[in-house]
This record gives C-alpha cells, sequence and structure tokens, in this order.
C-alpha cells in the first residue's frame, strides 16, 4: 500500500474533493432539470436506456442474454490512494449486479492532478482498482487519463445477463418486502473524514463497507422471483426508494428503527455533520414523504445520505423473503434486514414510520 509522506505529498486526497465520493454527483433536481431538456431520441423498446433511472443500459441479444453497461467515477472519499481505488471500482460493478447480471470486463477512467500529486498516487489508485476488479472476476481492459485540478475516478462495467433474470427498478409490487444489504451513512462518514472528526476505527468501517462488493447480494438473489432491485448510492435510500416507487406506480412504508446504520453516524449527524449533497437529496423528495412526527430534521437526513458504494435495495415478495435473508446471510453480506414493505399507491411515495409498520 502507498506510503503517502509529507515530503512526497503535502495534501491529503479528500482535500482535493469538493464532494467527496458520490456527494460530488449532480444533485437529483439538477440532473432533472438537465436531462428534461436533452433532444428527444428514439431509443427502441427493447433497449432500456436513462428513462426509467434504471442502474446500466440494456441492449439485447439474438441469443436472448443482454448487454448490459453502466458507467461511474467520482473523487477521492478517503485518503488513502489504494483503497479509494478498490472503493470506486466496487461502486463502478454495484451497477451490473443490481441488475441480476454478470459483469464482463471493465475500463478505467481517471483523472488526475500530475502538478500536484506524485504519479505513484495515480499507480495506486489503478491498482486499488485491479483490485476489486480480480475480486470480481474480471479484467479491466484498457481506460482513458486525463489531467484534472480534482482527482476522479472510477470504471466503465459491461457485463452480460439472461432475458429471464433482468432486474429493474420499476417492478415493485405491493405485497413485497423490501431488504437493503448494507448499513448507510457513508457520505456522513466522508464528511466527518474531511473535517478531520472521523476516528480511525470508524474511517476502517467505511472503508469495509464501501469496498465490499454487491456480488455476494447478486447470487444470494439468483433464481429467487424479485420484483425489482437498485443499489443504492448517490440519491441515498429515500431517493433511490423514490425512484422505485415512482416508476413502479406503488407505495412504500420504511420502518426508521430498521434502517441499518453505520456505528457513530447518528452522533455525527446529531452535530451537522451532513454532506451538502444530502441535504439537496431530502430536498428534493421530501414532497413525495410523509415523516413521522417523531423523527426529527437529523434523522431525516440520515435516511437522504448520499452514499458510496452502497447495498442494494430488493423489493421481493413477502413469502420468499425468508429464503433470501438466509441466502444473504450465506453470503456473508453486511446487513440483511427487512427495512419496509409496498403497498398499492397512496396519497404520498414513501411513508417514513418510527417502529411498527402499519398499513397505509
Amino acid at each position: 500500500m502507498f506510503n503517502n509522506s509529507k515530503k512526497r505529498n503535502p495534501k491529503k486526497l479528500t482535500s482535493f474533493s469538493s464532494g467527496a465520493g458520490w456527494a460530488c454527483k449532480l444533485g437529483p433536481e439538477d440532473l432533472e432539470k438537465v436531462l428534461s431538456g436533452l433532444n428527444e431520441q428514439e431509443i427502441p423498446k427493447e433497449l432500456l436506456g436513462y428513462s426509467t433511472n434504471d442502474d446500466c443500459a440494456v441492449y439485447p441479444l439474438e441469443s436472448g442474454q443482454k448487454i448490459i453497461q453502466s458507467v461511474d467515477f467520482f473523487t477521492p472519499i478517503v485518503d488513502d490512494p489504494f483503497e479509494f481505488g478498490r472503493i470506486a471500482a466496487a461502486n463502478s460493478l454495484s451497477d451490473i449486479y443490481a441488475m441480476g447480471g454478470k459483469p464482463l470486463f471493465a475500463l478505467n477512467i481517471a483523472c488526475f492532478p500530475s502538478d500536484e500529486l506524485p504519479l505513484e498516487i495515480l499507480t495506486e489508485i489503478l491498482n486499488g482498482g485491479l483490485d476489486s476488479a480480480k475480486e470480481a472476476g474480471i479484467p479491466i481492459l484498457g481506460g482513458h487519463t486525463v489531467r484534472d485540478a480534482e482527482p476522479k475516478y472510477g470504471l466503465v462495467v459491461t457485463g452480460i445477463i439472461e432475458e429471464k433474470n433482468e432486474l429493474k427498478n420499476s417492478e415493485a409490487m405491493a405485497g413485497d418486502v423490501l431488504i437493503l444489504t448494507k448499513p448507510i451513512g457513508t457520505g456522513i462518514i466522508s464528511t466527518a473524514i474531511k473535517r478531520g472528526k472521523a476516528p480511525e476505527s470508524m474511517i476502517n468501517d467505511a472503508i469495509k463497507n464501501m469496498s465490499t462488493l454487491n456480488a455476494g447480494s447478486a447470487k444470494a438473489m439468483s433464481g429467487l422471483p424479485v420484483s425489482a432491485c437498485t443499489d443504492v448510492t448517490g440519491f441515498g435510500l429515500l431517493g433511490h426508494l423514490n425512484e422505485m416507487c415512482k416508476n413502479s406506480d406503488v407505495s412504500a412504508v420504511i420502518e426508521f428503527n430498521k434502517v441499518p446504520i453505520m456505528e457513530g453516524v447518528f452522533e455525527l449527524a446529531q452535530n451537522g455533520v451532513i454532506p451538502g449533497g444530502t441535504k439537496k437529496n431530502l430536498k428534493f423528495v421530501e414532497d413525495e414523504i410523509d415523516f413521522a412526527d417523531v423523527l426529527a430534521d437529523y434523522q431525516k437526513l440520515m435516511l437522504a445520505d448520499a452514499q458510496t458504494s452502497g447495498g442494494l435495495l430488493i423489493s421481493i415478495p413477502a413469502d420468499s423473503s425468508n429464503e433470501l435473508i438466509e441466502r444473504l446471510k450465506e453470503n456473508k453480506t453486511l446487513s440483511h434486514e427487512v427495512i419496509g414493505q409496498v403497498y398499492k399507491k397512496a396519497e404520498k411515495l414513501i411513508y417514513v414510520q418510527w417502529m411498527k409498520m402499519s398499513p397505509i
């Protein structure tokens, strides 16, 4: 692992980030505004593009299989370059897993301030990416690098999926339960890291969370009647659940006390350690959400926290949920909690309750 000596690198990687990890992502309101102004294009109905905000583009083959492809990159979320590379690559692979696919190969995307940082740091970032790709069983075949004032790294990942196994974020059904496979809070912790308020143990927990591949979750879902799935990243749990409910024409109830949250995040949020991207996330969806009166503002923000390399949010019929949970445990996912339930569409898309899930 690279040793960042002060002589060679007086600046921390995160000091270059205007928004660490997925907190640098264009906010949902801004993104919606940009996409709404695009010229119309004819996309054949058998292709899947950006209209439903699914995790990958999908292109069918004559064999009954489909090519799936996604691209993700972002600014440093930790100061260790190797770990940054691992996390960014794990995040890029996640979209393939969220759609039930198998990654085939990847290409690097890197931006780097070569006049500010030694090139060895870029080498370590790329080595971190190679480490995650090796764990996923795929090669990185090339890529593209540009000079930039802000370091950025990620992958273009190409995968394949059997048509019968394709998962979307638009087919959740009333009667499903919602399961989350990683605890949330990485956006808040990344802000604490930038502010020098994160202890070493918290940083290590966050690295473990973000660098863990969602391959185990994808394996657990295989062969089960999963209705819908998405990975929880830059728009936070509420943002991605909002997309799922909107695209599926349903509503959902989540139980705050069941949502897995990383250790120390409560205290950080209470003390105002909140990323700007998280605040934008909540503002964008709050009109679609009914919050229990007992929930404080900081708790609402925790649910909207911009995640980097977050877990999968899975919507599955209740009678198949126990088998999925057992499989998630067997595959050692970081979480396997039922956090909510899907209902027929109601006045609001999401209802956040404190403890017991009540019908809407």
